[in-house]
């Protein structure tokens, strides 16, 4: 390898400086110029994350060889939405064998947040947070990817429900894919049926073509009403927030005391 992940984070973090600089002064075609150099060093970057000289997996990935930032972004990934640690832990110790603590997830966000603060857009991705639609603070307990268009990361009143059948979807397609059904991916299947009336025939008989069409068929209620919520949410957020708060919320403000002296 020819640099090092330090080197390379240290020079895509020089690098959007510039981008910085010249998108200030007007710079178009250099703006074009860096971004391009910038994914190629992000390509770098994720080649430089992948295991060498490991087997190739077969049903599973060996959640083992990877950091723990790592084992959630996949998890989330494959989730498509955001979701609380206990769900990622159960996605990822199911779908790639790991063996993921939800404890540990809890200050995972934080620091994710320390980091694009001291080097904004340093890496390719950030594990940041969902925005509820109101007041377009962190949703508590939920983490996203930074990556995501930032209407999948907007918590309206409809969007727990909807983003749990879009989960169901995920996941019910990755099992269909599965050369065989463990009795991991088993329960992680049966956990999504159990709630989406006509998922199921019966306790633990979950199939995921059964799964998917149920789900698809609840979405269709909510989704274009929840959808609308959202985009809604994200067009204020893209106008109201930096960088900063888009990722990781508004913090709340104090309600004003009404009391009259």
């Amino acid at each position: 390898m020819a640099d090092s992940v330090e080197e390379l984070e240290q020079r895509i973090d020089a690098l959007h400086a510039e981008i910085r600089h010249a998108r200030s002064v007007g710079d178009l075609p250099r703006v074009r110029m860096l971004r391009a150099e910038v994914r190629a060093l992000e390509d770098a970057w994720d080649e430089a994350h992948e295991p060498e000289a490991t087997p190739a997996p077969t049903q599973r990935e060996s959640g083992s060889l990877l950091p723990l930032r790592e084992q959630v972004h996949s998890a989330l990934t494959l989730l498509t939405v955001p979701a609380a640690p206990k769900l990622i832990a159960q996605v990822y110790n199911a779908c790639f064998g790991g063996d993921i603590n939800s404890a540990k997830l809890t200050s995972l966000r934080r620091d994710e947040e320390r980091s694009f603060r001291s080097s904004p857009f340093a890496r390719p991705y950030y594990l940041c947070a969902a925005l509820t639609a109101d007041r377009l603070a962190a949703a508590r307990g939920l983490l996203a990817v930074s990556t995501w268009p930032l209407e999948r990361r907007i918590i309206g009143a409809l969007s727990p429900r909807v983003d749990f059948l879009y989960a169901a979807v995920s996941i019910a397609e990755h099992i269909a894919r599965l050369p065989e059904i463990d009795r991991a991916t088993s329960r992680l299947l049966w956990l999504f049926a159990e709630n989406i009336p006509g998922a199921a025939d019966g306790i633990g008989s979950a199939k995921p073509d059964m799964v998917i069409r149920a789900a698809r068929a609840e979405l269709q209620t909510h989704e274009p009403v929840d959808r609308s919520h959202r985009e809604a949410a994200a067009t204020r957020a893209r106008t109201q927030l930096d960088d900063v708060r888009r990722l990781f919320g508004s913090p709340l403000e104090p309600v004003p005391d009404s009391k009259v002296s």
